[in-house]
């Protein structure tokens, strides 16, 4: 069995349970193992440490997929079953919505290099490394042995691949794979392309975030001076909205809340804020393929009287809605002080909202994209909370592992600051039960979801 030894100075992290062994952190070579084949990872007194796939061309030179001696034979059909069975047994124990999930998630689930994702009866694939790319073969016998899918997909079509060495690629693996697949979360029917949609068609790491805003959702009707009294209706009292002249509101939405959401991608919170009681949402996305694919999932779920969609930069629109804020306090001051009111206010600005979502890609993919990662993340953040109204609530998130959590938080306090705003944390959450997260690799840290209230220093 070839082996690798690791440098006596390094950083104990695969003690630690970190699954990757970098090039500068390995002493010698021993055995002429060929990329993809398993190695041996010794420490520098030949103790050995565990078992995984090696790949010279590549940064992380090798993956971990196993703490107990393996050779390269048995990475077989019969090593992904029992894999798979551990990861569908995880995700039937936690996962009781439906379907629909992320069934392997790589390092997580001890299966570096590959994902699955399940659209019910449909798999949708990526194998990221050469070592899982060697194993397709077992790993599609494996999946149809436990899954028993209708239909495998593959989106490897993603540039990491090509720092091991291989070519993107996607395409069907076995059976029937329809474009689109109709799979529920949250109680929610949501329509996804595995063929053209990012990354695997659906983000499911925010399925827990997303039922999270419920309570935003509902308790703002006081804002248009409606209450609930007793009624004389129909020949009996009965408890119903009322408006400040005393009649009956028979809007059934009439105490949700105004939310805008961008970034929407597929339109899952705007699905979830519509089940959850909002009046009414803007939806928004700089890409027409997004918004036609959140449309259709709103018309399936039967809410496209409560939603606008809205194809626009994201950051531009809130700038934009802020503008349009400002211009309207200034006149609404013009009493006090000279203003010209002959020019017209900005085009399309001065909506404000009950609740700010903002659920942006990634922005910083490298270490030494950070610095700039900061600057939108606070610019968004920043216009974001300016447009939500007094004691409203601001939806942020950050899946950029290098943004940090302390920095993601210390970056809003800054927007805070320069926006005049108190910000009250709510809830602070990360990615579902379906993205696992091994204690020690903190790459898995990825997703960072938090929910303020947000108040005025002054009015």
């Amino acid at each position: 069995m070839p082996s690798v030894t690791l440098e006596r100075s390094r950083k104990k992290r695969l003690e630690h349970a970190h699954p990757w062994i970098f090039n500068n952190e390995i002493a010698s070579v021993d055995g002429n193992p060929e990329p993809g084949d398993l190695v041996n990872v010794l420490n520098h007194q030949g103790r050995y440490l565990a078992t995984g796939y090696y790949n010279p061309a590549s940064q992380i030179t090798v993956r971990v997929v196993s703490y107990q001696p393996l050779d390269f034979a048995q990475m077989d059909t019969a090593f992904f079953t029992a894999r798979f069975q551990d990861c569908l047994r995880h995700r039937e124990r936690f996962i009781q919505d439906g379907e629909a999930y992320r069934l392997v998630y790589g390092e997580a689930d001890f299966l570096p290099g590959l994902i699955v994702d399940r659209f019910g009866s449909i798999l949708v694939v990526q194998l990221l490394t050469l070592g899982m790319d060697r194993c397709r073969e077992a790993i599609v016998q494996a999946l149809i042995e436990v899954m028993q899918p209708e239909g495998i997909y593959e989106r490897s079509d993603v540039s990491i691949r090509e720092l091991e060495g291989l070519e993107q690629t996607k395409g069907p693996l076995y059976g029937e794979c329809p474009r689109h697949v109709t799979v529920t979360e949250n109680g929610l029917l949501i329509k996804v392309d595995i063929v053209e949609g990012q990354k695997t068609g659906y983000f499911f790491d925010q399925r827990e975030n997303r039922a999270a805003i419920e309570p935003l959702m509902k308790g703002w009707g006081y804002k248009s001076g409606i209450r609930l009294e007793q009624v004389e209706q129909d020949g009996s009292e009965q408890r119903l909205p009322v408006n400040k002249s005393g009649k009956v509101v028979t809007f059934p939405y009439w105490d949700g809340a105004t939310v805008l959401e961008c970034f929407s991608h597929t339109g899952s919170f705007t699905l979830n804020a519509c089940k959850y009681g909002a009046k009414k949402v803007t939806c928004l996305d700089i890409s027409e393929h997004a918004i036609e694919s959140a449309r259709t999932n709103v018309e399936l779920n039967g809410f496209t009287d409560r939603v606008e969609f809205v194809v626009a930069d994201a950051f531009q629109y809130l700038r934009e809605q802020v503008k349009g804020l400002e211009d309207r306090n200034v006149r609404a001051r013009a009493g006090e002080q000279k203003v010209d009111t002959s020019k017209a206010l900005a085009a399309g600005g001065g909506k404000s909202f009950d609740v700010v979502i903002l659920d942006p890609p990634a922005f910083a993919k490298t270490k030494s994209a950070v610095k700039g990662a900061c600057r939108g993340y606070k610019d968004i953040n920043l216009h974001g909370m300016k447009l939500v109204n007094e004691g409203g609530y601001l939806v942020t998130a950050s899946c950029s592992y290098h943004m940090r959590p302390d920095l993601f938080l210390e970056t809003i306090a800054d927007a805070a600051e320069d926006a005049g705003k108190v910000l009250r944390l709510i809830e602070w959450k990360a990615a579902g039960k379906d993205h696992p997260q091994i204690l020690g690799v903190d790459e898995g840290h990825y997703l960072k979801f938090a929910i303020f209230e947000v108040r005025s220093k002054t009015k």
